[in-house]
């Protein structure tokens, strides 16, 4: 599953998307650019026994926003940063290794398999040991409720992505209580994905209602099943504090704490030098040579998790309503020219990315992005009736100016990448005007109300891309999950449901190239860049930072002694 991010940088690692960004390992000072990294072949860690690691200390990390609701499965919580806070308290069934190798995390499952395949049918084994942090045990009927409030049948649960649930028939006790059988009605390739990567096992408290799941987790979290869980929650100051769950079964937490303070983009950096956060992801050359020249401060890279992008509104009524018009001004971003500005000095021969759906590298990648063509665009505009007046200035058409409004969160390099594009879009008489926002409610209150005309942000991956194929590109109108943008097409969704029905990898991958011509083709979105996947962390801190595609262990992340 895709989660949003509003930052191009994150300062929590999380584990990512299967993509290769450029990158190199072996922890080294970040004085030149990086090299490029295959898939699977980089994890940046500071890998050590925890028998090398001090007992105690905290971990402070920044986030740009106090969580608007911390259910990642509604609407309002599906975010990177709120992931990456609970990551270390709810259950999962599969973690990965750095080759992106899966395997059963069996903290919380003893065995997890595909146990038939006409119907196709997954038994989850729980340990039996697990338990939430109020000692009521993790059972079957936990998952049975999930699956109930993600299906879809229940438009009242404000759910982010179905996950596959809606190809759910039953979910069923096993032998006991700590066994669940899930029967699907329909085909789901990722089946692994529904309680992993990005995806959490909630309680059923928390999914048995539309009410408890939509409003139960908006002030604070509920009952969680990790080595960490809340101890203190400060929304005036912006601030939450991790401790140890007293309920937890597993390995002791070198960690006594984790602190998660509200920092804007341009307060992280600094607060690194100050030796008042211990972690930031790095955005940009500048920041790189900040972060150079702090002492203690060692530079962490890996492939990048995210990716940065626009999406249209194309709601009917909206200035972009017409794909011929979408499309039309895609082909008039210099896309290449955003990447060689940005991350010049972060990557070796940087690159735009051109697939929604598959990143450079990664098998299935292949380039589908219209041609940068200015000259084909502003013929496109003149044959849509978008004319540029005799004295010049901005198309106009039935007397309505081409003014377009860019929303983004308020950070130097989204800043940078929509000036750029103003300069693009001027050269063929489109007005844009950027809008910067603050991070606090940015998709509650802006992006999901469709309150732009274009809008920047990242989506954040996991290792199984094709389950949010229908959450960003499938149109369901009053059920937006993630196409904010509201574009989409039946023949698409119709192409989307074809691709995540098939089990074969190779017909999937071919399938899903299909979806991503035919996302273009709409004017849906255009992908920017991938992240270059670097972190700057304290040199001291072992465990923690760029981890590519590898799972963290928050119970072996410590400072060395």
């Amino acid at each position: 599953m895709r989660i949003r991010s509003i930052g191009l940088k994150l300062a929590v690692p999380l584990v990512a998307v299967a993509v290769v960004a450029t990158g190199c390992g072996g922890g080294d000072d970040g004085t030149a650019p990086q090299g490029k990294a295959e898939l699977g072949t980089t994890s940046d860690i500071n890998p050590h026994d925890v028998a090398d690691l001090k007992d105690g200390g905290n971990l402070r990390l920044a986030i740009s926003a106090y969580p608007a609701n911390w259910n990642t499965l509604n609407i309002d919580g599906n975010d990177s940063e709120i992931t990456g806070i609970e990551r270390s308290m709810m259950p999962r069934a599969f973690v990965s290794d750095a080759a992106g190798n899966l395997s059963v995390d069996t903290n919380y499952f003893t065995d997890v398999q595909l146990t038939n395949t006409n119907p196709q049918q997954v038994t989850y084994t729980i340990n039996p040991k697990a338990v939430w942090s109020d000692g009521t045990p993790i059972t079957w009927e936990d998952v049975a409720s999930q699956a109930n409030a993600l299906s879809g049948k229940n438009k009242d649960y404000l759910i982010a992505n179905s996950q596959g649930f809606d190809r759910v028939e039953k979910v069923e006790r096993g032998v006991d209580d700590r066994q669940a059988i899930v029967t699907f009605n329909k085909h789901f390739a990722e089946w692994k994905g529904q309680f992993a990567g990005n995806s959490f096992l909630y309680p059923k408290t928390m999914t048995a209602t539309p009410e408890a799941f939509n409003k139960g987790f908006v002030d604070a979290i509920g009952v969680t099943a990790g080595p960490f869980i809340v101890q203190s929650t400060d929304r005036g100051q912006g601030r939450i504090v991790l401790g140890h769950n007293p309920k937890w079964w597993g390995a002791t937490p070198k960690l006594d704490t984790i602190t998660f303070s509200v920092l804007n983009a341009q307060a992280t950096i600094p607060a690194l030098q100050n030796n008042e956060i211990d972690a930031v992801g790095i955005g940009s050359r500048d920041d790189l040579k900040t972060a150079q020249g702090t002492e203690g401060v060692a530079i962490r890279r890996a492939p990048g998790n995210q990716w940065s992008h626009f999406t249209f509104n194309g709601a009917p009524g909206s200035i972009l309503a017409d794909p011929k018009l979408r499309v039309a001004i895609s082909k008039a971003v210099d896309r290449q020219g955003i990447a060689t500005a940005i991350q010049s000095g972060l990557v070796n021969d940087p690159k735009p990315l051109n697939n929604h759906i598959y990143m450079a590298g990664q098998k299935g990648y292949q380039d589908n992005a219209p041609a940068f063509d200015p000259t084909e665009a502003a013929k496109e505009l003149d044959d849509l009736g978008w004319k540029v007046p005799a004295g010049g200035g901005t198309r106009e058409k039935d007397g309505r100016k081409l003014e377009i409004r860019d929303v983004m969160y308020n950070d130097d390099t989204w800043v940078q990448m929509a000036q750029i594009m103003q300069q693009n879009l001027s050269s063929i008489g489109v007005k844009l005007t950027i809008d910067t926002k603050p991070g606090q409610d940015y998709f509650t209150k802006v992006i999901q109300p469709g309150d732009f005309d274009i809008a920047f942000w990242s989506w954040v991956g996991d290792l199984f891309p094709l389950g949010s194929l229908d959450q960003i590109w499938g149109y369901h109108p009053g059920d937006i999950q993630g196409n904010y943008g509201r574009i989409g097409s039946p023949e698409l969704n119709d192409l989307i449901e074809k691709t995540v029905s098939e089990l074969d990898p190779d017909k999937a991958i071919e399938l899903a190239n299909q979806v991503d011509k035919q996302v273009f083709a709409e004017g849906h979105s255009m992908p920017l860049m991938q992240s270059p996947g670097n972190v700057a962390v304290r040199a001291n801190l072992a465990n923690y930072g760029a981890a590519g595609l590898a799972s963290l262990d928050y119970t072996k992340i410590g400072f060395l002694k």
